[in-house]
């Protein structure tokens, strides 16, 4: 390489245009990722149904709040009914992806449930659950519904 291509290669400049998540062009990078102050924890919210089966007399409908946006989808809430005891109970926190758990607390703060799994096709998600900190008392499948 001569000394004028190195010169003329070293003296470009690359512009960078930035664009924020609606398509508009910002001066900065910043801008460009900066969260919108109008979006709401709604905004970045989804819900999934599941239903939780334990044989022929435990049948739990599922209603998970999770971020679309994270994966393992984070869990943000949502609630428990059906034949738990107790219910509703609300779900406090958790992750859905290739595997699945799912915390939850009876709605008077008494007790608390804990689901674990691990994902299968058809869409279901096969594992155990225990009350009060443990995870393993009972075995379940866990159904989507769309």
């Amino acid at each position: 390489m001569t000394t004028q291509a190195r010169r003329q290669k070293g003296a470009q400049h690359v512009e960078h245009r930035f664009h924020n998540a609606q398509g508009a062009e910002v001066k900065t990078r910043d801008e460009a990722f900066a969260p919108r102050a109008e979006v709401s924890p709604e905004a970045v919210a989804a819900t999934a149904r599941l239903e939780l089966h334990n044989g022929a007399t435990v049948t739990w409908e599922l209603e998970v709040r999770y971020n679309p946006n994270t994966y393992p989808y984070v869990v943000t809430g949502g609630q428990i009914t059906g034949t738990i005891s107790g219910p509703p109970w609300n779900i406090t926190g958790g992750f859905m992806g290739e595997s699945v758990r799912l915390d939850a607390t009876r709605h008077d703060n008494t007790a608390t449930v804990t689901i674990v799994g691990e994902f299968q096709n058809p869409p279901t998600y096969r594992g155990t659950y225990g009350f009060n900190g443990a995870t393993s008392s009972f075995k379940h499948t866990t159904v989507y519904h769309c």
